[in-house]
């Protein structure tokens, strides 16, 4: 069994998406350190496709910038599909641990980071005319991840074809019900810290007058 640095068990397994996650699994590779670079990588590459593309391939962006969704469509949307792909598969008997399936799944998402950052350059250098390369690279970023993706899931719970869709399918609807139970958690903290921020001053105001 090979022996690899771990920039290289990145390499491997974004290049060889079939068999690379199970040498990565037999060799217990990968670490959440890389995990938190990929996952940064993909907060810039959001920042970046959203601001500095070039304006005939995006809309202009607003005057005013906002970090928090990208952290959404990063951080938040990552942790929930962990959480939520593990809570699953701990249902249906999945080998992966949680940091296994949180290794696995940032290493899936390479290629989409990097196409969102060729598409950056691209977007300077390209016509309006000529943007089926656009495009094109765009979705071999997509379907490459997906495919990467997929391959994550069944070799980290060694799941067979058809029990990964179903992993999949499963987990996507358990990130819309924890998503859900964290906008409502915290549309009801807001009420609890503004009915406790009003009742304090109420009583400041009670005490100086």
């Amino acid at each position: 069994m090979m022996d690899l640095t771990q920039p290289q068990w990145v390499k491997h397994v974004v290049f060889h998406p079939f068999e690379g996650f199970e040498d990565l699994r037999w060799k217990k590779g990968g670490t959440l350190k890389y995990t938190a670079i990929i996952i940064f990588a993909l907060f810039i590459a959001l920042i970046a496709y959203d601001r500095w593309c070039g304006f005939q391939f995006r809309p202009l962006p607003d005057a005013h910038f906002s970090v928090v969704p990208y952290i959404m469509k990063s951080v938040v949307y990552f942790g929930a599909w962990v959480l939520g792909n593990w809570s699953i598969c701990t249902l249906l008997d999945g080998e992966g641990t949680m940091k296994n399936i949180c290794v696995y799944s940032s290493y899936a998402l390479i290629p989409y980071i990097v196409s969102t950052f060729i598409n950056v350059v691209l977007s300077h250098i390209l016509v309006r005319d000529e943007q089926v390369f656009f495009s094109t690279v765009y979705y071999i970023g997509l379907l490459w991840s997906a495919l990467l993706l997929f391959n994550a899931i069944k070799s980290v719970h060694q799941y067979s074809f058809t029990k990964t869709v179903a992993a999949i399918l499963l987990t996507l609807f358990a990130m819309l019900v924890i998503l859900f139970l964290a906008v409502l958690f915290l549309s009801l903290f807001q009420k609890v810290y503004v009915f406790f921020y009003s009742l304090y001053t109420e009583i400041l105001y009670r005490v100086r007058v």
